[in-house]
């Protein structure tokens, strides 16, 4: 049984990032904070429909098992934490939760898992290794032999919360001094960033990412079977 989703959309410019919600169309710098209104018959048939292209309920329900726990845990870190980072221009906060783990190292791979533990232990809250590599990974479970539209849309939204991380993770290593500018020849001639200009940019990324998260969040509860819980927006 289908539910229908009405999603309530966060209207507010860049600049005044201040965390509030209204239910106009989808805005370029916002994102959304959901309501979610189900309709439902008057009864339920017994078993719910399968998603679109997924590859059985057997391999659905491990994906979702394996992978919603690291999208959920980074969608918290987002709105919370993450969010007073942006606020405040924690730079070292920054870089450090949209950062990737080191590269294997010879002393990593004397070690009984190859140093993976240690590694992945070194990833930021919200960096690609953390959270959107499972992203794209549940994402594929709703396809089979052929990528199907869902897996396309959730996997569009994860490249643009990818651009949005990295974009994050660019400005706050060039506030810190260990990035230049782009633009110039080899960097020379390029206007250099200021503060106040990569805060601007670092809140524009955030609710850019923001919005592409919760659009993420309603393709993946799309026709979710009612055997699973569906996945929470963020605020």
């Amino acid at each position: 049984m289908r539910a229908l989703v009405t999603v309530a959309i966060f209207c507010g410019s860049v600049s005044a990032f201040s965390g509030t919600f209204c239910d106009k169309p989808i805005c370029r710098r916002g994102f959304a904070n959901l309501f979610i209104s189900s309709v439902a018959g008057v009864s339920l048939v017994a078993n719910a429909p399968e998603p679109c292209g997924a590859r059985g309920r057997a391999t659905l329900d491990q994906s979702y098992d394996r992978y919603t726990p690291r999208i959920v845990a980074g969608g918290s870190f987002y709105s919370d934490e993450f969010k007073r980072m942006v606020g405040s221009a924690d730079w070292k906060g920054l870089k450090q939760a949209t950062s990737e783990p080191p590269p294997k190292s010879k002393e990593d791979r004397s070690k009984m898992d190859g140093g993976t533990s240690a590694r992945a232990a070194k990833a930021g809250q919200f960096s690609d290794a953390r959270v959107l590599v499972a992203a794209d990974l549940f994402a594929s479970a709703f396809s089979d032999s052929k990528i199907s539209a869902k897996t396309k849309r959730m996997q569009a939204e994860v490249a643009t919360m990818r651009e949005s991380i990295q974009g994050i993770n660019l400005a706050a290593r060039e506030a810190l001094g260990e990035e230049i500018s782009g633009g110039g020849f080899l960097g020379f001639g390029a206007k250099k960033r200021s503060p106040s200009d990569l805060a601007k940019d670092v809140r524009a990324f955030y609710m850019q990412g923001g919005q592409a998260y919760n659009n993420y969040i309603a393709a993946a509860n799309d026709e979710l079977p009612l055997s699973l819980d569906k996945l929470p927006y963020i605020k």
